[in-house]
């Protein structure tokens, strides 16, 4: 029995990965869970499969679910950094699931890694943060990293069996999002109830948004990078609107492997908790036969300007894909929040890394105060 760790349990991630929990109560138990404000359903979670532990955002927080308990309830409460980081390093468990949303999710990945947990990682900002500083320290410590997003999951069942010389590239597919056909004209007006509606996945609403400007794919080119060890110049994205190949591998005789499935989540992360079996999930195939076309083609950088800036992050290196990622997560909640338009994430973001001072190859403390600089920084072009 594989006994696990979920942080962000709470979250779409979490959310299916319970499930699945549910699906095989014979191949795995729940010892550690860790959520941010969603007191009420943490309180369920706990109630059904009884942790050893769990963590919450703040003492407030603690005091809260404390309520929502049976007062019987042998499972610790933790709370704040170190709860969750506790939490995620949880002795009993043998694999961590990290799928907090945001750079969040960094000290905790961390934290599971020194205490020597695989790690399934859902958290894409890991990697972008400080994917040298993370992969480093799981080589160090022999621990190994699983891809949850359905794209490097993809990509991660491609390479199995294969020789990783024999990689051309990496092909990464996006569905383009809600407004890949909508004129950029267009796009001053859109409102975040418009943004949250993806055509394909259902997604907690951060993500949601990145989706519809791209920025979720250029982060996934970050996280590609570190993940599977190949240069920017060897990952070329491809939109994809049908989104049923999840992603691909080229090879240098021209062969290419695709991986495909429905838009679902649950076989990433299915295959991530079981790897290296797959569990009988019961999953719909793709229609073959309802005529349906697969068709790709090109993003377009200038009316996506997002996945341009993600680009640049990533070539430049150092500090900058943090300051990216803060400054497109201050953002996004503005936009969330009806504070800014849909046109002035990419406007933030951009400006904030054009100020930004990089550091080359910068230890996990320069990251972090990188992020704390950029927050502020984009903070203060929200404010106006």
């Amino acid at each position: 029995m594989k006994r696990l760790s979920i942080v962000g349990s709470t979250g779409s991630i979490g959310r299916n990965a319970l499930s699945i929990v549910r699906m095989f109560p014979e191949r795995f138990s729940v010892k550690a869970l860790a959520a941010k404000r969603n007191l009420t359903l943490l309180s369920e979670q706990i109630r059904v499969f009884q942790p050893e532990v769990a963590a919450v955002f703040d003492e407030a927080g603690r005091r809260e679910l404390k309520t929502l308990l049976p007062a019987d309830c042998r499972t610790r409460i933790l709370q704040g950094e170190d709860g969750y980081a506790a939490a995620a390093a949880w002795e009993s468990a043998d694999l961590t699931l990290t799928a907090v949303v945001g750079a969040a999710g960094l000290l905790p990945t961390l934290a599971a890694i020194d205490a020597g947990k695989t790690i399934a990682l859902a958290n894409k900002e890991t990697l972008v943060m400080a994917g040298a500083v993370v992969t480093r320290r799981a080589a160090e410590r022999g621990v190994s990293i699983l891809p949850v997003d359905s794209e490097h999951s993809a990509i991660f069942q491609c390479l199995q069996g294969q020789r990783r010389e024999d990689v051309d590239r990496i092909l990464l597919t996006a569905s383009g999002g809600p407004f890949l056909n909508r004129p950029a004209g267009e796009f001053a007006g859109i409102t975040p109830e418009q943004a949250l509606q993806h055509p394909n996945w259902s997604m907690g609403a951060k993500i949601t948004i990145d989706s519809a400007t791209l920025m979720n794919k250029g982060l996934e080119v970050l996280e590609a990078k570190w993940l599977f060890g190949v240069s920017q110049e060897r990952i070329r994205v491809v939109v994809h609107p049908q989104s049923v190949i999840h992603s691909m591998v080229a090879f240098r005789d021209g062969a290419v492997i695709a991986q495909l499935g429905i838009p679902d989540m649950k076989a990433a992360i299915a295959y991530a908790l079981s790897y290296p079996e797959r569990l009988a999930l019961g999953q719909p195939l793709p229609d073959f036969s309802g005529g349906a076309d697969l068709t790709f083609r090109e993003p377009d950088l200038e009316k996506f300007p997002c996945l341009a800036l993600a680009f640049d992050a990533c070539r430049q290196g150092g500090t900058l894909p943090a300051v990216l990622n803060a400054a497109n997560e201050v953002a996004v909640n503005a936009f969330l929040e009806k504070r800014i338009g849909f046109n002035d994430i990419p406007r933030i973001v951009g400006r904030t890394m054009a100020v930004h001072a990089g550091v080359d190859d910068p230890a996990l403390e320069t990251i972090i105060a990188a992020d704390r600089w950029a927050r502020q920084s984009a903070g203060e072009l929200v404010a106006g």
